[in-house]
């Protein structure tokens, strides 16, 4: 959320593919100094697992220099000059008034949103299609089988009849990497969308690959298969389910209800992630090879949910996004009509046909101060009834 905040507009997928390509470089180096001849001995893992304290730490130490996203400041708190500053060091430029005037602009709108709550999010209906589409995103991202891979992609290589299958692990790890690299240049030219479906369509395909490697096992080539299936498999994830789900959920809501919804998504993404992670081993154990075919029905069932209803959200601003769903946001309405009426009546008397009607003159009079208190009783009710007699 905060990279797709600080991000300018026609980089912001960019931005975002680059949390992906932190994830993966993690991963391929956790990988290689799994190596028993490094410090994945029975020996040595403890101090493997204490070396993730580190990034933690300069995380810590480094994250109080980063700015303060300009659009929290602008929308959230109205410190425009502060929301300012921070645009001029994130740029690197003095001219940041484009950037500020679409901050402007949705601020405005935000004027009349109030900030949304998780339940908020769930009961209105004017969120309720963008929010299925962020939830659905993070399944596919999960449920696509990915994590099972990752987990027990030495297992899978052994099952294939691949010899050494740690090696093998690593080079899929290897190409995690570098079609995430392929992603963040592609993201921007070919977009979110269809860089997802190329991503989806790629897995199913992958699958079914590896579930025939797996069933014909005993044929030597198959093994080859299946390296390649998995290499194909991680990188056809890369290229769109991999990086897109996390980012695309904060484009497609406005600043009041964005905190809750990538709550929501992230979630819905690590609830997903431990299921598969806890119930693969049983699935291989009822299924055998045949557990990747139903990933491949999850996965062709993203790609028809992402072809009929995920917007493209690529070169557009976050309020021409939540614009392109149709719906205003609650309450928005109840802001918007007192001043229209306030409009109406000042306009009533500039309209020619309204000055005609007798009733314009008489608000003034009736709003005419009373007669002093030293007129008798009697003066004001004939003053009265001169006045009526003079309206009719």
């Amino acid at each position: 959320m905060y990279v797709g905040e600080v991000s300018p507009t026609p980089l912001r997928g960019a931005f975002g593919t680059l949390h992906q390509l932190g994830v993966v470089v993690g991963i391929l180096i956790a990988q290689v100094f799994g190596l028993e001849a490094l410090l994945g001995s029975a020996k040595l893992w403890p101090l493997l697992l204490s070396l993730t304290v580190a990034p933690a730490v300069l995380q810590c130490i480094l994250l109080p220099f980063c700015p303060e996203s300009p659009r929290f400041l602008l929308i959230n708190l109205k410190q425009e000059e502060e929301a300012r500053k921070a645009l001029v060091r994130l740029r690197g430029s003095e001219d940041v008034s484009k950037d500020l005037q679409e901050m402007k602009e949705e601020s405005a709108k935000m004027a009349m949103e109030k900030k949304v709550t998780i339940l908020e999010l769930f009961r209105s209906p004017a969120y309720r299609q963008p929010l299925l589409i962020a939830v659905m995103l993070q399944l596919s991202q999960q449920l696509s089988g990915i994590n099972a891979v990752f987990y027990y992609s030495t297992g899978i290589f052994e099952s294939a009849g691949v010899k050494q299958p740690i090696y093998a692990t690593i080079g899929a790890g290897i190409v995690n990497v570098v079609f995430t690299v392929v992603s963040l240049f592609l993201v921007e030219k070919a977009g979110r969308r269809t860089l997802h479906l190329l991503g989806l369509g790629g897995m199913a395909v992958s699958a079914v690959l590896m579930t025939i490697s797996l069933l014909l096992k005993d044929i030597p080539v198959m093994s080859y298969m299946a390296i390649v299936a998995v290499m194909m498999f991680v990188a056809m994830f890369e290229m769109g389910p991999g990086p897109i789900p996390w980012f695309i959920v904060a484009e497609l809501f406005s600043q009041g209800p964005r905190p809750a919804a990538m709550a929501v998504a992230g979630c819905c993404n690590w609830t997903a992630n431990f299921l598969v992670g806890m119930s693969f081993p049983k699935l291989v154990e009822w299924c055998g090879p045949w557990v990747f075919l139903i990933f491949t029905a999850f996965l062709v069932l993203f790609f028809i949910f992402t072809y009929l209803k995920v917007p493209e959200t690529r070169g557009k601003t976050f309020d021409e996004i939540a614009r392109s769903f149709g719906s205003p946001p609650p309450n928005s309405s109840s802001v918007e009509d007192p001043p229209a009426s306030a409009s109406t009546a000042t306009t009533l008397p500039s309209s020619p046909v309204k000055e005609k009607v007798p009733l314009v003159e008489a608000a003034p009079a009736a709003a005419r101060p009373p007669a002093s208190e030293s007129t008798p009783l009697k003066d004001k009710a004939n003053s009265t009834a001169q006045e009526s007699g003079a309206q009719l």
